[in-house]
């Protein structure tokens, strides 16, 4: 088999599915005990803060684990919540986990804009400067698009806060891009930063929420006081060290290196094929294709049966008709039955890439001549 959805989620290092297990059935206390085995689980924990904060290149600053980005994005957006009506910031290109909670705070009676994409699904940033002021409470944008691959420009985007909206705090879903992109989060002057540990090689279920200063949030559950109160619930320590061993092997500059050579040979397999075109951005981790005249969900369960994953965009929206972050950037609603979304990790091989791109071109141009 050929994976090539790995915006929705990647395989776990199996070196991390044993250090999972070792602290799920050897180390397993509860690191909130006052023995010394909790004690010293509970200072590993400490550990691992400072290790994710190192990776993420901050100097300083807080992490908060969770149970992964929804929760993350939850935390961040409705913790940030002061009283009486606010004005929130979003893109039209949110994930649900984002979107659905801007339109609650908009059920609530809170002022909320949605910013539209262009045609590359970048934000539109003068769009954006039109609806910052100085009653702004929250920006919300995604650094990488996990449906386009688009990358959010964050000093552009800080730069325009700092300018028409300086009470703001700034909350990035950096899902897609911590752990693939080379940055330094001091850069960006971000408040808040969503991390989801299922999208590079660590389990599911487990996560973090990078907070700058903790005086701009607010619990949103309630009960033991773990996480320093602001995230109650026995922490998943196995979770977190197999988190932890994903993000220190994970080698961003190499990886990124090779993924372009990967990105560029099957962009260039497709590009042969005048009926498919690509939405161009410059992260080499996301390819979204349109192929015409063939339904997406078609072509992706025939290459399902020949043993190449593709995804069709959100795993968390996948069942739901349409795209609203494609119909966000032009596209019509054929264009949008027609697209499907490849998404490369560092274990793929050139030989998988090219024989998976022609496989593909080949399925594609059977099922065209069906259909035309």
């Amino acid at each position: 088999m050929i994976y090539l959805d790995n915006a929705a989620t990647t395989k776990m290092f199996e070196e991390g599915a044993d250090i999972y297990k070792k602290y799920a059935c050897q180390s397993f206390f509860n690191p909130s005990a006052g023995y010394n085995k909790a004690l010293e689980l509970s200072h590993e924990l400490d550990g691992v803060r400072s290790a994710l904060l190192k990776k993420l290149g901050a100097k300083t600053g807080n992490i908060i684990f969770t149970s992964g980005a929804t929760e993350s994005n939850n935390l961040a957006i409705m913790g940030s919540k002061r009283n009486g009506r606010q004005e929130y910031v979003f893109s039209e290109g949110e994930h649900p986990s984002v979107y659905n909670v801007a339109k609650e705070l908009a059920s609530q009676g809170h002022i909320v804009h949605f910013i539209p994409l262009l045609p590359d699904g970048e934000i539109d940033y003068e769009e954006l400067k039109k609806h910052l002021n100085l009653t702004t409470r929250l920006i919300s944008v995604m650094h990488v698009s996990n449906e386009t691959g688009a990358i959010t420009n964050l000093v552009k985007v800080d730069a325009l806060r700092k300018q028409f909206a300086p009470n703001a705090l700034l909350h990035v879903d950096g899902v897609q891009a911590f752990c693939k992109l080379e940055y330094q989060i001091d850069d960006f002057n971000v408040d808040f930063y969503t991390i989801s540990a299922h999208k590079f090689h660590g389990p599911k279920g487990v996560g973090a929420l990078y907070v700058r200063k903790m005086q701009n949030l607010k619990n949103i559950v309630y009960g033991g006081g773990q996480e320093k109160g602001f995230r109650s619930g026995t922490e998943n320590v196995a979770g977190i060290m197999a988190m932890q061993y994903a993000f220190e092997k994970i080698d961003v500059k190499h990886n990124y290196e090779k993924m372009k050579i990967l990105h560029d040979k099957l962009v260039d397999i497709f590009e042969k094929d005048e009926k498919i075109k690509i939405i161009k951005t410059c992260n080499p981790y996301i390819i979204s294709a349109e192929f015409k005249g063939v339904n997406g969900e078609t072509l992706m369960r025939v290459l399902q049966d020949n043993d190449i994953i593709v995804g069709m965009g959100s795993a968390c929206s996948s069942k739901k008709a349409g795209n609203r972050v494609l119909e966000s950037i032009g596209k019509s609603k054929d264009e949008i039955k027609s697209h499907i979304r490849i998404s490369l990790c560092e274990e793929l091989t050139t030989d998988e890439i090219v024989y998976a791109g022609n496989k593909i071109v080949e399925i594609y141009n059977k099922i065209w001549e069906k259909v035309k």
